[in-house]
């Protein structure tokens, strides 16, 4: 059955009290916009001039719950009451990492702790990822096993990476081979959600064929 895309629905938190305006002018009220985190060295990948100290455990938000798929999210249809569910993000392949960070960053908001989640690339691999890969495997790897922090792996290591609640998949490129074989595994690695970041038409027809 073809998916329904659905975007992400990003709940606005309770504004602060706003400071008192001017008797002449009313002050306006900022809204927030998608975009990269203010405190850069909480997310995992800015490789600065030497490598830096392991990735600092992300402290989300009082938990509010994991954010819930609305009636019209694509769903595979399962005889198992702990299929996990799943939500398409409609994005191209430039624009796939992108959306997959807008969509780490609202799990974080909504209460899913940072080792929750484990983040999927099928082309080129996420900047955290491979600036980790430059100091060796092993080392990579233990942040992996730690399981303190998001992790970035690459499509190929799928057979390695172990399950985790929220599995994030970036289709930022590859051939569909990858991404065929990469969404039936990266299912069965999600425990509870599964975020397919990609172009619609592609993901109901890799989705049709490989799960």
């Amino acid at each position: 059955m073809p998916l329904i895309p659905e975007e992400p629905q990003i709940h606005e938190s309770a504004q602060g009290p706003r400071a008192t305006p001017a008797s002449s002018r009313t002050a306006p009220t900022p809204r927030p916009v998608p975009g990269p985190r203010p405190a850069a060295s909480s997310r995992p990948g800015r490789p600065g001039p030497a490598r830096p100290a392991p990735p600092a455990q992300r402290t989300p938000r009082e938990p509010v719950g994991s954010p819930t798929p609305g009636p019209n999210a694509p769903a595979i249809p399962s005889t198992s009451a702990a299929q996990p569910q799943i939500q398409l993000i409609p994005a191209s392949a430039e624009g796939a990492l992108d959306a997959a960070e807008e969509a780490l960053d609202l799990l974080l908001d909504t209460g899913r702790a940072p080792g929750e989640v484990l983040v999927i690339t099928t082309g080129d691999p996420h900047p955290w990822a491979a600036h980790e890969l430059s100091f060796g495997e092993a080392a990579y790897w233990a942040q992996h096993d730690a399981g303190d922090d998001v992790f970035y792996a690459d499509a190929a290591a799928l057979d390695r990476a172990a399950a985790r609640p929220v599995v994030v998949v970036a289709l930022n490129g590859g051939v569909d081979e990858t991404a065929a074989t990469a969404l039936p595994l990266a299912l069965g690695r999600a425990g509870a959600l599964l975020v397919v970041c990609g172009d619609p038409q592609r993901i109901n027809s890799l989705l049709g064929a490989g799960v």
